[in-house]
């Protein structure tokens, strides 16, 4: 198993666009073979079986993952009802920022929805990377920003729009996550019950 982990990252780094993960082709390219090499030997590719929660609410995070199968979920626990956030697939970084970077215990639970490939990056090695490679950590920053742009797009849309309005935005920009997360857990991405989404559901196809 462990040959064939090695194996996967070194393909992808090797090989970016055969991973399916195409978006981040051009920083592959711009990085040097040391850098390549330092981040393949400290970040392993791991699986996780679905049902496998990463983090848990009130645990202080000390890693991030990159996510090259399968998808992850963001959720608080309020009054014993889970309230998701955000849906973690192929191509995305996973990380709760907040936890790693002031170690304070997490208020949010990541879950794996279906069974996962992810790379696992500790926060001593990604302090370690940014001391060696300060470019790396620039690219990194910028990747940050432009990630906190689109949740705060994704947080204004979701402020200013119905529950319909909502399904339809999901509809258009991630229909993949229709197919592949349980309705309760779209339901509750989309602040509705799960009767209600049926409602929707139903409503918009008879239009």
């Amino acid at each position: 198993m462990e040959k064939r982990v090695n194996k996967d990252l070194e393909d992808f780094y090797q090989n970016p666009k055969d991973s399916n993960l195409t978006e981040y082709e051009s920083v592959m390219k711009s990085m040097t073979k040391e850098e390549i090499n330092f981040i393949k030997e400290r970040t392993p590719i791991k699986f996780f079986k679905k049902g496998t929660i990463l983090l848990r609410e009130g645990e202080v995070s000390d890693k991030s993952y990159f996510t090259f199968k399968g998808c992850v979920r963001q959720y608080y626990l309020m009054d014993g009802i889970e309230k998701t956030t955000f849906f973690f697939t192929e191509g995305h970084s996973i990380s709760s920022f907040q936890s790693s970077s002031q170690q304070t215990p997490s208020k949010h639970y990541l879950e794996c929805v279906e069974d996962c490939k992810l790379s696992v990056s500790s926060l001593k090695n990604e302090e370690e990377m940014y001391h060696r490679f300060p470019r790396f950590k620039m690219m990194c920053l910028k990747e940050s920003e432009r990630q906190l742009g689109n949740y705060q797009e994704m947080l204004a849309h979701y402020i200013t729009s119905s529950p319909e309005e909502r399904y339809l935005n999901l509809l258009k920009s991630r229909p993949e996550l229709l197919n592949r997360v349980p309705q309760h857990q779209i339901a509750s991405y989309l602040g509705v019950k799960p009767e209600s989404l049926s409602r929707i559901r139903k409503r918009i196809s008879l239009k």
